[in-house]
């Protein structure tokens, strides 16, 4: 769920005051003009590609990291797509992909959106689903931006489409048979203890969006739903969701893919 408390909405130029404070009302965000008085504030600043703007996750404090924003044209995302290993590597395997067959992907968390971009790049309609409106206009922008890539844009355009929703109100009113092969759940992981050794935009989204504490009951409402497979993401020591043991698993080094068919 997530925890909107502890952040504001700030417009770093004035021509984006309008939008951002529309924004704010959008999602019942504090807007500010003294970002620092707040745990964390997520930046507006005008740019010139599409859609005119970059939206940037900042957090305030003395030894504050860098800020987190949402780039697939440069970065992890880009290195994931060149050299993550193509239709073999665990995550195409765990979703169904096939030397011919692209399944139609239900991302139900959407969070940095790597897994969803990787799927699209390897040929798969991902439609993906956040409900942490911090996060969600954080991919948002980072999608609108890649639009306008020559590399990916034209992945982007056709392959990736993202939903403002709660992944159980979504499944609830999904018609039968199922738009979708393959749902696909990526819960947060369990907050370590030393928080020091959380990479930066993990610690800013257990921050920002707390722990996914309602993932079994999505599991069990996707199970229900009869897809060709259900695909959950996993530490590799942990316990499966809902305690429920899967069909399958495909696992590498730090991370268990388990499959429910």
């Amino acid at each position: 769920m997530h925890n909107i408390n502890n952040i504001a909405l700030y417009s770093a130029d004035s021509e984006l005051d309008e939008l951002v404070r529309k924004k704010s009302e959008q999602y019942q965000i504090e807007l500010t003009t003294q970002p620092e008085d707040f745990a964390y504030y997520l930046a507006y600043s005008s740019d010139n590609a599409e859609p005119g703007f970059r939206c940037s996750l900042h957090k305030t404090g003395k030894h504050a990291p860098g800020a987190l924003l949402i780039d697939f044209t440069q970065g992890k995302a880009a290195h994931r797509r060149q050299f993550g290993g193509g239709r073999k590597q665990t995550l195409a395997r765990a979703v169904g992909i096939k030397a011919s067959y692209n399944p139609r992907i239900l991302d139900t968390s959407a969070g940095l959106g790597r897994d969803a971009f990787v799927l699209a790049c390897l040929g798969c309609e991902v439609t993906l689903l956040e409900r942490n409106p911090v996060i969600y206009e954080l991919l948002q922008n980072g999608l609108a931006h890649a639009r306008l890539d020559n590399d990916i844009g034209e992945i982007v355009n056709s392959r990736l489409r993202l939903i403002f929703s709660d992944a159980k109100q979504y499944l609830q009113q999904l018609d039968t048979p199922l738009a979708f092969d393959t749902i696909y759940l990526d819960p947060m992981y369990p907050v370590r203890e030393k928080s020091a050794q959380v990479k930066k935009e993990m610690q800013f989204f257990h921050d920002i969006a707390g722990s996914d504490v309602d993932a079994d009951q999505t599991l069990e409402m996707a199970i229900a739903l009869k897809p060709k497979r259900v695909v959950v993401k996993r530490p590799s020591s942990a316990k499966p969701l809902a305690n429920r043991a899967a069909n399958a698993n495909v696992s590498s080094k730090n991370t268990r893919y388990d499959i429910y068919t």
